[in-house]
């Protein structure tokens, strides 16, 4: 079990770090009564960041039990889509670029 989290490749390193942080806090804080987030605290704790297009990004935005982050201090813009984690993952996930 594992959740993602896809951080916009236009965000600069630093940035893209604090969202990621704050993105697995937002994604706990929302999901945290679920199921599958009780047994993935209790398991693995497994997260994988990714580095995604602006099209990669929107288009992640329609799969389900997501959450949106924004960055103030670059305007408000989105810079991160964090995910319920799960045992199975849509084909889609697999081919995004991990983050390094």
């Amino acid at each position: 079990m594992k959740a993602y989290i896809l951080i916009k490749d236009s965000i600069p390193t630093g940035k893209a770090i604090v969202a990621a942080a704050h993105a697995s806090l937002a994604m706990y804080l929302k999901f945290q009564d679920h199921p599958d987030v009780i047994a993935w605290l209790a398991g693995s704790f497994a997260k994988v960041i990714c580095k995604v297009s602006d099209n990669e990004f929107e288009a992640a935005k329609g799969y389900e039990d997501n959450i949106v982050l924004t960055e103030s201090s670059l305007g408000g813009i989105e810079v991160a889509l964090a995910f319920r984690p799960r045992e199975e993952w849509t084909k889609e996930f697999q081919f995004f670029k991990l983050y390094k």
